[in-house]
This record gives structure tokens, sequence and C-alpha cells, in this order.
């Protein structure tokens, strides 16, 4: 079976328009298996990233819904629920209601749990400069920005065929 898959793999990427697509999709697979630290964590990635964009809104005066978190994340909001859910559990996050409407409920992190994301978050930097230091700065910088404007011409074109259909 194992052999079959990898032929089929094969013969997608000889078929020339084919191969773009199957070349995204594998980019998509690597970027989900990618780790952030070379050692154990409390949190696992999106958990780390949950946090740091919780953490970041509060710095700038802001909170967070469900909602915007999913859509910061780039997961279902049921995804997030169950993320939320687990975390509050555990004590790393808590609801908070919002003062005028009380079916809003904000995300914020514990102060109890700030330490321990601080310890993760320093392993996660120890390892991204490891990472960048190998790899050189000058081309992770340049990766970042033709990775970033890749994802800009994905979603202007995804915008604009969603456009067209809409029309017909």
């Amino acid at each position: 079976m194992a052999k079959r898959i990898r032929e089929l793999k094969t013969e997608v990427v000889a078929t020339g328009k084919e191969k773009h697509v199957y070349r995204i999709f594998e980019l998509i697979k690597r970027k989900e298996s990618l780790a952030v630290t070379d050692q154990t964590t409390h949190f696992n990635n999106t958990e780390l990233r949950l946090i740091a964009e919780v953490l970041a809104a509060k710095y700038v005066g802001k909170r967070l819904i469900s909602t915007q978190l999913a859509q910061l994340l780039g997961v279902t909001r049921s995804a997030i629920s169950q993320i939320v859910n687990r975390l509050e559990k555990n004590g790393v996050v808590k609801r908070v209601a919002d003062d005028v409407d009380r079916k809003i409920a904000y995300i914020e992190v514990t102060e109890e749990i700030l330490s321990t994301y601080r310890k993760d978050l320093d392993l996660c930097v120890e390892f991204a400069n490891k990472v960048v230091e190998e790899f050189g700065e000058e081309r992770f910088e340049s990766m970042y920005v033709m990775f970033q404007d890749f994802c800009d011409v994905l979603e202007k074109t995804a915008a604009t065929m969603k456009k067209k259909e809409q029309k017909n």
C-alpha cells in the first residue's frame, strides 16, 4: 500500500499542473509537523500560539473571543472551543463575560500560568535562534518574505475565484 501511495505521488508530481497542488499540500503537511522546540514543553504548538495571541492582544489593550482566536490560529471554532475548554480545565485560561453583553466571553490567560508559559517560550526562542543560525539569517528572512508573498497570492487568488463563482 505504501509503495502504491509513493507511485501515485510520483505520477502526480510528473503530470505538470497537478505537481503544484501536490507541492502545496506537501508544504502544508510539513508545516503542521514542524516543532518549535527540541525539548518537552508544558504546551503544544497551538496552545503556545493561543496564549501568545491572548497576551499580545492584552498588551495593546484588546481582548479576544474564541471566534477571533480561531481566525488568528487558522483553526475551526470547534477546535478552539476544545482547546480553550482543556486549557480552562487546567487553569491556563479563563473565560470572562463582557460587562455589557453577557453572551460574549473573552479568553484571558491566568496569572498563575505566566511563568510556565515564559519558560516554554524561552525554550522556543532558543530553538528558533539555533535553527536560524544554522539556516542563515539572510536565507531565513528571504524565505519568510517569499512565504508571506506566496500566502498573499494564495489568498488573493482564492478571493478572486470566489467572487467569480458568486457571479455565476
